[in-house]
């Protein structure tokens, strides 16, 4: 596994950065928004479909509360391989959104790849 760049759960989820402007993460939980928030994170991707999985907090639920955080948000869902279309909605969302970025999906690996996929075009 990722070695993460912040191990102690009760100031917010784990994540691994990636690089300054992004970092990555597994499913978070509404909560955690806030914390990301104090963390110095201003926009949420979400690169997983909602109804993934039973009992996955959807995509709505999350960006709600990332705006009473006063963060942007953004869903890019990915289901098996990137698409262009993907690619080109993340490209504009690094362009055009705060950073920097907090990513997530099941296990952080497709909200990684986005990420990736953009820095090495």
């Amino acid at each position: 596994m990722w070695p993460f760049s912040n191990t102690n759960t009760s100031t917010g989820p784990r994540y691994r950065a990636v690089d300054a402007d992004f970092a990555v993460a597994g499913q978070i939980q509404p909560d955690d928004v806030a914390k990301l928030a104090e963390a110095g994170f201003k926009t949420i991707l979400c690169a997983r479909p909602d109804n993934e999985e039973p009992g996955q907090v959807p995509f709505a639920t999350i960006a709600a509360a990332a705006e009473r955080a006063g963060m942007s948000a953004v869903h890019i869902p990915v289901s098996g391989m990137l698409g262009e279309g993907q690619l080109i909605r993340m490209e504009k969302a690094l362009k055009e959104l705060p950073k920097p970025m907090f990513g997530y999906c099941r296990s952080g690996a497709r909200a990684g790849s986005l990420y990736g996929a953009i820095k090495n075009r």
